[in-house]
């Protein structure tokens, strides 16, 4: 497309009621949407010419070979931080971990008295804390019979999978 044509193209849409406008022709691709800014400053068109590839696509499944091995590279990543962190003074202590990605909160609610606090001894069965995934929250139990050593993260901290929450010293 020329782009006298897609001059003309711009003007129409500016004068007419239309919020959006597509069009392809030969593999090439347009796409025009208004913005307003405000309140009586009128609109702005913006224009994107997309040309299509003509050779077969092969490209989108390039990106998508690294992600098994960047997974692979995190989950060793993290693996490694787990070891460095079991250091001697970590001998015979469990370690609690989040089992996902979320949010990690010591009570039931901001008013409510925290699941556990250094010093406290718990059961396997014993809710130590809450990961809150995509709107759910997840009860975390001690999985061990013991006593809290340390508390290794902060109320409303983000946690990651496999993450380290609490050090119980198991009975």
């Amino acid at each position: 497309m020329k782009i006298q044509e897609i001059r003309e193209l711009i003007k129409l849409i500016d004068q007419s009621s239309i919020d959006e406008f597509k069009y392809e022709q030969n593999g090439e691709k347009i796409m025009m949407r208004k913005q307003v800014k405000g309140a009586g400053e009128g609109a702005q068109t913006v224009v994107h010419e997309v040309p299509q590839p003509q050779a077969p696509q092969e490209a989108p499944a390039a990106p998508k070979a690294p992600e098994p091995s960047a997974q692979k590279q995190s989950e060793k990543a993290a693996e490694e931080t787990e070891d460095k962190g079991k250091s001697t003074d970590r001998e015979g202590l469990h370690a609690i971990t989040s089992p996902m990605v979320g949010t990690f909160y010591e009570a039931p609610s901001p008013d409510s008295p925290v699941y556990v606090n250094q010093g406290d001894k718990v059961k396997p069965d014993n809710v130590v804390c809450i990961v809150e995934a995509m709107k759910l929250m997840n009860e975390i139990e001690a999985e061990v019979k013991g006593e809290i050593v340390e508390i290794l993260v902060e109320n409303g901290q983000l946690v990651e999978y496999g993450q380290e929450l609490f050090l119980v010293k198991p009975e």
